[in-house]
């Protein structure tokens, strides 16, 4: 073997023989998105036949003894578009679910 194949040679076998490992970081779920997710099931049990096409994240609003998080969802039903405003009110000492309140509005 030429010398001048050798760092060719090295390099393949650099690349065949030593292990690498890339890690992608995944991201984080932010801390609203299960609840992101009950408010398009219960738009989707109210509405059924809708699509949803925009999806936002309001924000929330902590109490004293609970907390809601505001979601607005854009829907297209039968040619129609509207925005929905979903609040889930809830316990943040359990999580639990103590309203959910959906209101209709122009898109």
């Amino acid at each position: 073997m030429n010398r001048k194949h050798l760092p060719i040679v090295l390099s393949l076998f650099m690349l065949i023989f030593i292990p690498t490992s890339i890690t992608y970081a995944q991201p984080e779920a932010p801390p609203y998105a299960k609840w992101g997710q009950l408010a398009v099931k219960t738009a989707k049990e109210k509405y059924p036949k809708a699509k949803i096409v925009d999806y936002l994240h309001i924000g929330r609003e902590d109490k004293a003894n609970s907390s809601i998080e505001k979601f607005k969802l854009v829907v297209v039903e039968g040619g129609r578009e509207f925005g929905l405003f979903i609040n889930i009110k809830f316990d943040p000492k359990n999580d639990r679910v103590i309203r959910i309140i959906v209101k209709e509005t122009t898109a």
